[in-house]
C-alpha cells in the first residue's frame, strides 16, 4: 500500500494467440504494475471433478513475476464449470422466475450445501498453489458478489430458522409484521409459507435483509479459507458494484457493503460511468465515497473501471487520464481497467479493454501510458490520500427496500437511488465533497451537517441517535418519508415524522401526489427558481411556533402547508423537507442550513463542469485537484500557494489557471 497501484485484468485463457511476451512488454510501456488474474476461469482450472490445469495460472504468474508486476489472485467461484452444473443442478440458483439455466456468470446458489462444497475445494486447491508465490501481493473474494434474486429452498429454510431463533413465539412475530391482514398470520412454523409471493413489506424486507446477510456470511466464509492459506502481508479484498442502470448507479440493493466489507483487509470496488459528453465524475465520486466508508476512511481499491467499454464510452481526448485521476482524488490506491485486452468472442465482445481486438496501440491506450508515468512520479505526494470531510450522506438499506415497496405513484425505478443520487449530486455540483456513511453513532460528531435522505425504515433507537447528533451541535437536512415507518416497515401510530419530530419542530399527517404544484420560499436567502417543482411526493407540514418555515407549497389549495422547515433543537438546526427537491433548490437549503459554519468539505466557489476535490497526504500537504468536466476551456484562479505536481512549477494563490476540455491541473501545498 505504499505506492499508487495501476492494474489491469489479464486473462491468458482467453487469448486467441500466444502473447504473453508481447503482452508484458506493453504493459511495462503503459506503467502497468498490478493485474488481476484467475477469478473467471474455473473450468478452465478445473475442467472436470478433480482434474487441475495450473498452465495459465503458473506461466502468467512467472512472467509477470520476472518482468516485476505484481499480481492479484481471485477465487474462481462466481462462474461455476459445466460439469458441477451437470452433476449438481440443483446449485443453479431459483429465483421468482424459477431455477436458472446453465450459462450466464452469477447463477449458482450461495447458500447450496453442494456449491459450498465444490467453492471450497477449488479456493484450497488454488490457495495452496499460489500462495508462496513471490508475484502474489493479494487475493480478491469472488467478483461483485450479491444474492442473486435467490429463493431456493435452502435460503428459504434458513429465513425460517433465523426467524426462529429471534422470536420466541410466533406472535410476537404475527404481531411486528402485521400478519393479521388478508390472513396472512403464521400460527404454525410448518406452514411459513413461501416468501417470493408475499403481500407483505415488514415479512419481504425481512427476507431480503436476510438475503444480503448471507452475502456476508459468504464473503466472511471465503475470507476465513483464504486467509489460512495467506502470508501476513497479504491483502484480501473483493470487488463491490453497485445499483446497475447500465452504469454503476447508486447504493447496492442485493449487498450491506457496509457489513459484507468487515471480513476485507483493503475494500474494493467496480466503478462504470457514462463517458464521452455524458462524463461529469458523479459515479467516480459516489462509489468512491461509498467504499471510503467502508474501512472508516482508509484507501481502497478500484478493481474495475473501464477503459474503452462500450461503444459508446470510447473516451475523448484527456477522458482516461480525468477519470483514473478522479479515483485517486476520492482516496482510491489502485486504479485497475477492465481488462487489458478486448475479448474476441462469447458475451462481452464488445466491452473492451485497454487494448482494441487487433491487440495495437490505440489513443486510449497511449493516453493510458501518460496515466502509469504520472502515477509513477507522483506516487510519494499521491499514495494514501486522505479526506478531511466534514459532510456526510446517510444511506440505509433497509429504507431502500422499505420505500421501494410502496413507491410513489408510477415510479419503475429505484426511487430511493433516485432520491440519494439528487441530494449527493446537487452538493458535488457545488463543490461540496461528502463522506457516505450508514449510521450515525458516537463518531459523527465530526460531521457538521449531515444530508439524511428518505429514511423510510428505522428503528427508534436510530432516530433517536439522530436527535442526539443534532442536540450536540450537528446540522442536519432531513428529507422527506424519513422516520415513517420502524425497523419491521410498520408505520408509526404517532404524528409523522415519528420521532424526528422532536428535533425538527414539524408534524404531518397528510400527503399527496404532486400534481402542478412549486414551492416559493419564505426566508431571503433560499433561492427558488420560478419553475421550482415539488417531485414524486409532498407531506403537508405544520411547523410548531418555534419552527420557521422555509418553503411553502404555491397552490391553490396546498399553500396553507409548509413545504420546508427549520428548527433549532439544543445547539444543533435540524431542516425538514417534506418533498423532492430540484438539485438547484437543494443546494440552496444546503447553504441556509450551513450560511454560518466554515466547511472543509466546501472545497471551491466554482461550480460544475469545475470539480475541485482536496486531500491530505501522508506528508501532510495538502493536495488539491481541479477538474474541469467539459469539452470547454476554463480560466480559473489558484486559491493557494504551492506546486504544480504535473508540471513540476510553483503557483500563488490568485495566479491564472488555465485548464483545456476534460483537463485537470494538481496542487500540493
Amino acid at each position: 500500500m505504499a505506492e499508487l497501484y495501476y492494474g489491469v485484468a489479464y486473462y491468458d485463457e482467453y487469448m486467441p494467440q500466444e502473447r504473453l511476451e508481447q503482452d508484458i512488454s506493453l504493459m511495462l510501456e503503459t506503467g502497468i504494475n498490478v493485474v488481476r488474474i484467475a477469478e473467471s476461469t474455473w473450468s478452465t482450472l478445473e475442467p472436470q471433478e478433480g482434474t487441475y490445469n495450473f498452465y495459465h495460472i503458473d506461466r502468467v504468474l512467472n512472467a509477470m513475476h520476472a518482468a516485476g508486476i505484481a499480481v492479484i489472485i481471485g477465487t474462481p467461484t462466481y462462474a461455476i464449470p459445466a460439469w458441477l452444473a451437470r452433476k449438481h443442478p440443483e446449485v443453479l440458483v431459483t429465483t421468482v422466475d424459477g431455477q436458472q439455466k446453465y450459462g450466464p456468470r452469477q447463477i449458482m446458489d450461495i447458500v447450496n450445501p453442494d456449491f459450498r462444497r465444490h467453492a471450497e475445494k477449488i479456493i484450497r486447491v488454488l490457495m495452496a498453489h499460489v500462495k508462496n508465490h513471490p508475484a502474489v501481493i493479494g487475493f480478491q473474494l469472488d467478483n461483485e458478489t450479491k444474492h442473486y434474486d435467490n429463493v431456493g429452498r435452502y435460503m428459504q429454510a434458513g429465513f425460517v430458522r433465523h426467524l426462529q431463533e429471534k422470536y420466541a413465539t410466533l406472535a410476537q412475530l404475527n404481531k411486528d409484521f402485521g400478519l393479521d391482514y388478508w390472513s396472512n398470520r403464521i400460527d404454525n412454523w410448518e406452514d411459513f409459507p413461501p416468501v417470493e409471493n408475499t403481500i407483505n413489506a415488514s415479512l419481504a424486507c425481512a427476507f431480503s435483509r436476510y438475503q444480503r446477510q448471507q452475502v456476508t456470511e459468504y464473503l466472511a466464509w471465503q475470507a476465513s479459507i483464504v486467509r489460512e492459506y495467506a502470508r501476513p502481508e497479504h491483502f484480501v479484498t473483493h470487488n463491490f458494484d453497485f445499483e446497475w442502470r447500465g452504469y454503476s448507479f447508486g447504493v447496492q440493493p442485493r449487498v450491506d457493503h457496509f457489513a459484507a466489507a468487515q471480513c476485507l483487509s483493503v475494500a474494493g470496488v467496480d466503478i462504470y460511468h457514462p463517458s464521452q459528453d455524458q462524463l461529469t465524475g458523479k459515479e467516480i465520486a459516489f462509489g468512491g465515497a461509498v467504499t471510503r466508508g467502508l474501512k472508516k476512511g482508509h484507501n481502497y481499491f478500484v478493481l474495475e473501471t473501464q477503459a474503452q467499454g462500450f461503444p459508446q464510452w470510447t473516451p475523448y481526448p484527456g477522458q482516461l487520464r480525468l477519470q483514473a485521476f478522479s479515483h485517486v482524488a476520492s482516496g482510491a490506491s489502485m486504479v485497475s481497467y477492465w481488462h487489458w485486452h478486448s475479448i474476441h468472442n462469447a458475451f462481452e465482445t464488445y466491452w473492451k479493454g485497454l487494448l482494441s481486438h487487433d491487440f495495437a496501440p490505440n489513443p486510449t491506450w497511449r493516453e493510458a501510458t501518460t496515466i502509469g508515468a504520472d502515477f509513477k512520479k507522483l506516487s510519494p505526494q499521491l499514495a494514501n490520500l486522505q479526506a478531511e470531510h466534514d459532510v456526510a450522506l446517510l444511506v440505509n438499506n433497509e429504507a431502500m427496500d422499505a420505500l421501494n415497496h410502496f413507491k410513489p405513484g408510477t415510479a419503475q425505478t429505484n426511487v430511493y437511488n433516485d432520491i440519494v443520487r439528487r441530494f449527493h449530486d446537487a452538493l458535488y455540483e457545488q463543490n461540496v465533497a461528502v463522506d457516505i456513511i450508514n449510521d450515525i453513532d458516537d463518531s459523527a460528531v465530526r460531521y457538521r451537517a449531515i444530508i439524511i435522505p428518505a429514511l423510510y425504515a428505522a428503528d427508534d433507537a436510530l432516530l433517536t441517535r439522530i436527535n442526539r447528533y443534532i442536540e450536540q451541535g450537528g446540522r442536519a437536512l432531513i428529507g422527506f418519508k424519513s422516520g415513517f415507518s420502524d425497523e419491521h416497515v410498520k408505520v408509526r401510530t404517532g404524528a409523522q415524522p415519528g420521532g424526528l419530530s422532536e428535533a425538527c419542530g414539524v408534524h404531518y399527517n397528510q400527503f399527496t401526489l404532486p400534481e402542478n404544484v412549486t414551492v416559493a420560499a419564505c426566508v431571503e436567502e433560499i433561492t427558488c427558481q420560478q419553475d421550482n417543482n415539488v417531485e414524486l411526493w409532498m407531506e403537508l407540514l405544520t411547523p410548531a411556533p418555534e419552527t420557521r418555515t422555509l418553503l411553502r407549497y404555491q397552490h391553490p389549495v396546498w399553500n396553507a402547508y409548509a413545504a420546508a422547515t427549520e428548527a433549532h433543537f439544543g445547539k444543533g438546526v435540524a431542516m425538514y423537507v417534506g418533498f423532492l427537491p430540484e438539485k438547484t433548490l437543494i443546494a440552496s437549503l444546503f447553504n441556509h442550513l450551513t450560511r454560518d459554519l466554515p466547511l472543509r468539505s466546501r472545497t471551491s466557489d466554482y461550480r460544475f463542469p469545475v470539480i475541485v476535490r482536496k486531500m491530505r497526504n501522508r506528508n501532510g500537504q495538502k493536495i488539491t485537484f481541479i477538474f474541469n468536466y467539459s469539452g470547454e476551456p476554463q480560466t480559473l484562479k489558484s486559491d493557494t500557494d504551492g506546486t504544480l505536481l504535473l508540471q513540476d512549477a510553483a503557483i500563488t494563490r490568485g495566479a491564472p489557471l488555465r485548464l483545456g476540455a476534460w483537463d485537470f491541473s494538481i496542487i500540493a501545498s
